[in-house]
């Protein structure tokens, strides 16, 4: 299988369009316009009955102690953690795109509901979820997609890496809020082929001006 999208390149930075923040002059960060990218793939597997989409940053911080604090930054040699910024399932077998802005176009306070989506497809929960679950202003179960939003001062760049599974079953045997692991385990068996495509970003103002 192939994965491409025209919103950005493989192994090259994300717009911040596609961004649950950006970098504000003002301020360290600001909110961003949170829209899904575009998406598309091909050479699938014979016999495929459904795909499966799955957006995971693998480069958060395993402890929150330096993340966003003034005089202080995240040190690049701290043990990182899964953070799953969208998980779509369900998708018919005859679609080979995502259109931009087709699951997501703004971010919503609180979170969007779920689990049923366009398209007759579901989306789980992402890990805003647990992120902001102590906001009293933004905390919610937070379906589908919210984009990039790693620490502002963050040694590394973090990858926000986009899988699409296509699967010998039609219907993912998963419910109500569920997560990007709960998907992994149920699809284990069942997967005929993957591709992935990977999109970089970062809110540090020195690894972005390094990168311009």
């Amino acid at each position: 299988m192939k994965l491409s999208s025209t919103s950005f390149a493989d192994q090259k930075w994300i717009p911040e369009r596609y961004a649950f923040c950006k970098v504000d002059s003002n301020a360290p960060i600001a909110l961003s316009d949170n829209v899904n990218p575009q998406l598309a793939w091909a050479d699938v597997p014979e016999g495929t009955r459904s795909f499966v989409l799955i957006c995971h940053d693998p480069d958060v911080p395993s402890k929150p102690d330096d993340v966003n604090q003034e005089g202080r930054e995240v040190p690049a040699d701290l043990p990182r953690v899964d953070f799953y910024h969208w998980v779509l399932v369900d998708i018919a077998s005859n679609v080979r795109e995502i259109k931009e802005g087709e699951y997501c176009d703004s971010i919503t306070p609180r979170g969007k509901g779920g689990p049923v989506a366009p398209n007759n497809t579901r989306q789980g929960t992402n890990n805003y979820t647990q992120w902001f679950a102590e906001d009293r202003d933004m905390n919610g179960d937070y379906f589908g997609y919210d984009g990039p939003c790693p620490p502002w001062n963050d040694a590394i760049v973090h990858r926000y890496v986009f899988t699409v599974y296509a699967l010998d079953i039609e219907t993912v045997p998963v419910d109500n809020a569920f997560t990007g692991p709960d998907v992994l385990q149920a699809i284990e068996g069942h997967v005929l082929g993957k591709a992935s495509t990977t999109g970089l970003y970062s809110l540090n103002p020195k690894l972005r001006e390094a990168a311009a």
